[in-house]
């Protein structure tokens, strides 16, 4: 598997990589079990800092895609080319369109919708 990183992308450097080992899953360019390099390896591999491929792996696992197995490191999911196929970031983007259509449609202000989004977030509810 290759990784090309284009620091001129518009496409923050998190998201390519995040994007381009799902692409790798699903192509079959690395399976289910397959290692993958460290933190700090793939960083210096791809000349970038370790927070942003932490954070690339970090979403990995949360979608299931990668596992890390504590100091044995990190394996491709047995799931992993199904949940390749999952967008977390696009379900959270249509399921916030959806609601703040219908707060709209009620008559609520985009005012009111913040103020309610960000209590929310922040457990601040009455």
């Amino acid at each position: 598997m290759e990784i090309t990183i284009d620091i001129e992308d518009t496409v923050p450097l998190y998201a390519q990589l995040v994007t381009q080992i799902k692409q790798a899953v699903m192509d079959g360019a690395i399976a289910p079990g397959d290692p993958l390099p460290s933190i700090r390896q793939l960083a210096n591999d791809l000349e970038m800092n370790n927070k942003t491929v932490a954070k690339a792996y970090q979403l990995l696992e949360r979608d299931s895609v990668i596992q890390t197995k504590g100091y044995r490191g990190t394996y491709i999911h047995p799931d992993a080319r199904a949940n390749s196929m999952v967008d977390v970031n696009d379900l959270v983007v249509a399921t916030l369109e959806k609601a703040i259509t219908t707060l709209r449609n009620a008559g609520a202000t985009d005012s009111e919708i913040r103020i309610a989004f960000a209590n929310i977030l922040n457990n601040k509810t009455a």
